[in-house]
């Protein structure tokens, strides 16, 4: 199923359980998609869907960190859409693996990260303590 997909089925769980929290997260993101698809005139991928997500899950962790409760459950409910995110341990292994195969900046490191689900500024302060 795709993601685009699940994100529906949920609203409509949502609704009809009167989950209203997660019905008018869903909404906000259904409205985020239909939008963009609208504007490009095409059904997106599940990449897209997932930039949506991570766009939406970055505001709410600033939310969080301004003390929002209802935030919190908002990024509980998203964060089940997102693949799960690399541990520190494991950017760094994979980041002592990009520098011990010649990488010596930290956009070369940063572009390889592009497509894994990790924290980005995670990886960029691991590669800053390697690459010292």
């Amino acid at each position: 199923m795709k993601l685009r997909e699940q994100i529906n089925k949920d609203f409509m769980t949502a609704f009809k359980a009167k989950n209203t929290v997660a019905k008018n997260l869903l909404s906000v993101v259904r409205g985020e998609i239909q939008t963009t698809e609208k504007n490009t005139g095409k059904e997106l991928s599940d990449e897209e869907v997932l930039a949506i997500l991570t766009k939406t899950a970055k505001s709410l962790k600033e939310m969080v960190t301004n003390g929002s409760e209802q935030a919190k459950s908002e990024l509980t409910i998203v964060e089940t859409y997102l693949p799960k995110q690399m541990s520190k341990e494991e950017v760094t292994a994979k980041v002592t693996e990009i520098v011990n195969s010649g990488a010596t900046n930290i956009g070369a490191i940063m572009k390889e990260f592009a497509s894994l689900p990790a924290d980005k500024k995670m990886v960029s302060e691991v590669a800053r303590e390697l690459l010292k």
